[in-house]
């Protein structure tokens, strides 16, 4: 570019230069009226690949389920802070996830905001908590310096979603100029004294435990893992988790359970626990007369590291100190029968294991189906499991476009509870749209079935009639084929272990996207 043609670059021209430059390669957008400047920089911008999406929550999904494959962040495009408020809880579970994500959020042009327009919010205050970083562009010669500063720091120190603020008037303005690249953050490492006297203090103990999440669970982590389990360490991972390699040719850690009582039961006994890549076990919610910090009396807790350090360098330097020559072994591929029978959660599992290709990509939204479903993949061709780490329904469909996003080359398998799936169904579209290799089951029960569960848990008493419909999602029963269709995803029905297998094996061997409405029991 002349310096002529550099100096009438618009605000919205250097922030998505500069975005590219750093080798952002998509954007997943729901763009409004403040930022249809950044829509033209994006259609002058080869580099990134943009990607319309009908909720903004559907853009923060697959941001997320794209950078928990590329390694990699992409950029969002929200409307103001109505957009922001829509994008939140998907950006909340990237932000549980560790996900680096960078949010452009759209505002009104600097001179506009004081007439209170309709629009108007204070953007800053709505994601500021939820945000590892936050600036508004306010000048047209900051957007290229900020868009740096805002790739930089979705990397960390711990990685996670950062939002960039581009007033209307930076973006159409002219005098954008390019941000210089910036070092990007590295992940921690644990001293090596910090490693000897965990090493030290395991040596003393009787019964041992990691609790491990981040890059432990690749598939070099868990050879790591591994070696400590075989030295006499429990091995287990949070209960839910990122990303994590599995099946065939891999170790398997055990998983903390849901259920606080069930993990404070699975762990009793246990007298020291490492924390690696992660922090201290914690019951998902509050309940009478359980416990809600998920670690045994008399228990010793070693912090090792959270989210902003390396934990497969972590075991990897553990193993070494603890001399730790052996490994546990790694699963072997099992490929189990044709299921026969009704349709379970459990059935689908095992034809998931039967026809699962190699190195496929699992977007995990179940929630009370996605264990039982979980379990026989365990023993599958390898893959990888991307699971809802922060607890806010509905990521699972846009995780799993974002994920055919970023590796067109690997079938992606969404797994979907009804209620979930109701969320964010939009996603199915942008799939159709961009001709994502996604296979989407959704569970269908007409119930949020795990808060059935939990109504009993808590202790709230016996559900009247009242109580009954407002955990039921059936009167009248939303028709899944039917859906899907519309939303251009063709789409089949299974009722039986034999016709859902049938169906996942045609899904599987034809590229495209599907959608299998899998009936299970309530």
């Amino acid at each position: 570019m002349s310096d002529q043609d550099a100096s009438k670059m618009t605000g919205a021209q250097a922030l998505v230069g500069t975005l590219a430059d750093h080798g952002v390669k998509a954007c997943f957008a729901n763009p409004g009226t403040s930022e249809m400047h950044l829509v033209t920089a994006l259609d002058g911008e080869p580099r990134i690949r943009s990607v319309l999406c009908l909720f903004e929550g559907v853009a923060t999904g697959a941001a997320d389920g794209y950078a928990r494959v590329a390694g990699t962040p992409a950029m969002t495009l929200l409307h103001l802070g109505a957009g922001y408020l829509n994008a939140g809880a998907n950006i909340h579970n990237a932000g549980r996830a560790n996900t680096p994500m960078i949010n452009v959020i759209g505002d009104h042009a600097v001179p506009h905001l004081k007439y209170d327009a309709p629009l108007t919010s204070d953007i800053v205050g709505l994601a500021g908590p939820n945000s590892r970083w936050i600036k508004s562009a306010n000048k047209v010669d900051q957007t290229g310096t900020l868009a740096a500063e805002a790739y930089a720091a979705s990397f960390g120190p711990k990685p996670g979603p950062v939002s960039l603020l581009l007033p209307a008037d930076s973006a159409w303005l002219e005098g954008g100029k390019l941000g210089e690249q910036l070092p990007v953050p590295s992940l921690r490492q644990v001293s090596d004294s910090r490693i000897q006297a965990a090493a030290d203090a395991i040596a003393k103990a009787s019964n041992p435990v990691i609790i491990m999440n981040g890059t432990a669970l690749t598939e070099e982590g868990l050879q790591s893992a591994a070696r400590l389990r075989a030295a006499g360490v429990r091995v287990m991972t949070d209960t839910f988790y990122g990303k994590m390699r599995r099946g065939a040719g891999v170790f398997a850690p055990e998983r903390m359970q849901y259920f606080a009582e069930g993990a404070m039961d699975d762990l009793a006994g246990s007298d020291l626990m490492i924390l690696t890549g992660t922090s201290a076990p914690v019951a998902f919610f509050s309940y009478p007369g359980k416990p809600s910090l998920l670690v045994p009396e008399g228990c010793e807790l070693l912090d090792l590291g959270d989210a902003s350090t390396d934990s497969a360098e972590t075991l990897s330097a553990l193993a070494a100190a603890m001399n730790a020559a052996d490994a546990a072994p790694v699963e072997t591929l099992v490929q189990p029968d044709a299921p026969a029978g009704d349709l379970t959660a459990q059935s689908v599992g095992q034809s998931l294991a039967r026809h699962m290709p190699e190195n496929a990509l699992v977007s995990d939204d179940g929630v009370s189906n996605g264990l039982l479903s979980y379990l026989p993949t365990q023993n599958a061709q390898p893959h990888d499991w991307m699971m809802l780490t922060g607890g806010a329904i509905g990521q699972g469909m846009p995780l799993a476009l974002g994920a055919a996003i970023a590796a067109p080359d690997r079938k992606v398998i969404c797994l979907s509870g009804d209620g979930a799936g109701m969320y964010t169904n939009q996603a199915l579209w942008s799939m159709a749209r961009e001709g994502a290799d996604v296979t989407t089951i959704v569970f269908v029960n007409h119930s949020y079935r795990i808060l059935n569960i939990e109504l009993y848990r808590t202790g709230a008493g016996n559900p009247g009639p009242t109580a009954k419909n407002m955990l039921s999602i059936g009167g009248p029963d939303i028709d899944w084929v039917q859906l899907s269709t519309s939303l251009g995803v063709p789409a089949v029905e299974a009722t039986t272990a034999e016709a859902f297998d049938k169906a996942l094996a045609e899904a599987i061997a034809a590229p495209g996207t599907c959608l299998i409405a899998a009936v299970v029991p309530v």
